[in-house]
Formats: C-alpha cells, structure tokens, sequence
C-alpha cells in the first residue's frame, strides 16, 4: 500500500479531480434520497405510519383507492371478526377559519381503532402544520357541504396525505359531508394471510402506497435520479482508473518483471478506490446532514442514517466494481512487451 499511498501523493491533482467529482456525484445523490424521502412522508405519512398489515378494498375499484367501497354489511362482518381490523376513509376537502380563509386538508375517518385520532360528532383533530397558518385549538371551523360546525380539539404530528395535512373527523360527519355511506378501505394489522373472499382484493403496505394516486409515480422518478447518479460515479472510477492504468502499463511490467504478483496490483488500486471514496463520501455526509438542519422549514427533506449508510455502502460497492473492470488489463499485462511499450 505504501507504493499506492506514494503515487498518490506524487499525482495528487489528479486524485483530487475524481475525488471532487465523486463528492458532487454523492452530495447531490444524497440531497435527492433525501428529498425523495421527504416527499414520500409529505404524501403518505398517514399510510406509512401505519404497522404492518393488510389492506382490503373493493375487487371492482380496479386498484384505485378513490374507486373502492366496501360493502356495510360486509364490513361489520369482517369487524366482528377480526378485533383489531379498522374501516376507515381519506377524501380531499377544504375547512374554512373564522376568518373565511380556506385551508385544503385530507379528511379521514374510521371506526374505533387506537391508530386513527379518535373525535366525536363536530370535532376534528388536525396536522400540527396548521398551526402554523394561525388555527389553535378552540377555533370553529366550517366547510360548505357540512351543516354544522368543527371545533379543533387537538393536533397530530406528521400526519400528511397527498401533500396535505391530515383532518381527522367523525364518521357521521364524514358520511354527511360525502354523501356516502360505505367506507373505502379495511385495514387488518399484523395479518399475514388474506382473507378468502372475491369481493375483497388484499394489498400489502407498500402495494397499497402504490393505489395513492400519484405516489408511485413521484417516487419512481425520484429514485431513478438516485441510481442514475450512483451508476454515473461507477463509469466515473472505470473511466479515471482506465486511464491511470494505459499510463502505468510499463510501470505494471517493471514490477511484474520483479516479482509482484497481479493480486498485489489489483490491491494497489483498490486501496486508492477506498481511500478517494471515503474522503469523498465523508464530505458528502456531512454536508448532506448539515443541510438537512438548514434546510427551509416548508421543505420536506428526510435523511435518514439508514439510507445513508446504504447509498454510502452503494457508493463503496459501485467504485470497487468500476475499478475493478477497469483493472482487467493488468492481468494481460506481459512485462518484457509492457516495458517496451512505456519506453515508446
């Protein structure tokens, strides 16, 4: 390692080069995990706080949760047979302040369940990012399709769906306000196995973050920007270290003119790969996180050490395979022909 360490040092410009370059690469991978990440709890925090489970909606609702109604009959049924199953509904809607200023909101109701905000008839319960628009509890709110009146009781925390903050409200509101009766969804958490019935199509968690509209598709793009980016840093180290290794082939044929073995060169090289990584990838966390404690408050930016520590992993795994590739010539490198060639 001391003749990597060496080369290093004596072509430190160069080094410097890739080594900035994967750190704009993995910085910028980082700032779009992490918006990524942000966005998905801004559009589904409501759903992906939720245990694990199974979610029941309507066979005919073609996987379109808006479309879905479960029959009542049905419903209290499968209540009465799984204890803690919970039937509940989202619709988008709006909610107007004293002041008659309208602020939209996700409405959502349920039966009794301890993972849905519990309110009685007139009540509602609401994202605490409403608070910062001036509503407080105590406050009386109003919405034109309901005849009666919300007083604010309360307010959850990071409760969002589709980008709007959650309302939580009374079931008989809700059927007032919607004028419907059926509930949209049965949710059974911890279940396993789905229940055998043709009316009913089961999803899992992540399947049914899939039937939100929109979510699929903002996170699919999202995350194709991330591994694009990581592919780019892995032709980035196959490109440079090609490079570096067509310069060096008589220095390669000089030392296995005097006994290094292959492996031993293939090691010279992935130790620079770890080393420019690590700075690399130490900067860019660090910077990352920083910006994750500035960030503007109305951004919805999530970094979470877990996905750091994976695209970190990712980073080192994708560098050591582009290096990797691009050191395959050293193995094709004859001595007596490599040395011949460097005197040219």
């Amino acid at each position: 390692m001391n003749i990597a360490w060496k080369e290093m040092k004596k072509n430190k410009v160069k080094f410097m080069i890739l080594g900035s370059i994967i750190f704009l690469v993995s910085f910028l991978t980082f700032i779009i995990s992490g918006l990524a990440n942000g966005l998905s709890q801004d559009n589904a925090a409501l759903i992906k706080d939720l245990p694990e489970g199974q979610f029941y909606m309507n066979a005919d609702a073609n996987e379109k949760y808006n479309l879905s109604r479960i029959d009542v009959d049905l419903q209290a049924e499968l209540l009465e047979e799984q204890k803690d199953a919970t039937a509940f509904s989202i619709q988008m809607g709006f909610v107007n302040d004293k002041e008659d200023k309208q602020h939209s909101v996700a409405f959502a109701t349920s039966t009794d369940s301890e993972l849905f905000a519990s309110v009685g008839p007139g009540e509602i319960v609401l994202d605490r990012s409403l608070e910062k628009d001036g509503i407080k509890v105590g406050d009386i709110l109003t919405n034109n399709q309901f005849s009666g009146e919300f007083k604010v009781i309360g307010f959850a925390d990071k409760q969002k769906y589709s980008h709007a903050p959650v309302a939580f409200i009374n079931m008989i509101n809700y059927q007032e306000i919607y004028r419907v009766l059926e509930m949209q969804t049965i949710f059974i958490p911890g279940q396993e196995e789905t229940l055998d019935n043709a009316s009913l199509q089961a999803f899992s968690n992540k399947e049914f973050l899939d039937a939100i509209p929109s979510y699929s598709a903002e996170q699919m793009s999202l995350n194709m920007i991330v591994w694009f980016l990581v592919v780019i840093s892995g032709m980035l180290f196959a490109i440079f270290f090609y490079m570096m290794n067509v310069q060096k082939i008589g220095l390669y044929g000089i030392l296995k003119a005097l006994g290094v073995k292959t492996s031993r060169l293939f090691s010279m090289m992935w130790y620079q790969m770890v080393v420019i990584t690590v700075i690399a990838l130490g900067l860019s966390v660090a910077l990352s996180q920083g910006f994750a404690m500035i960030a503007p408050e109305g951004m919805p930016f999530s970094l979470t050490v877990d996905t750091t520590i994976q695209l970190s992993i990712v980073f080192l795994v994708i560098g050591f395979i582009g290096a990797t590739l691009s050191g395959l010539q050293i193995k094709k490198v004859e001595p007596l022909q490599a040395i011949q060639q460097g005197e040219v």
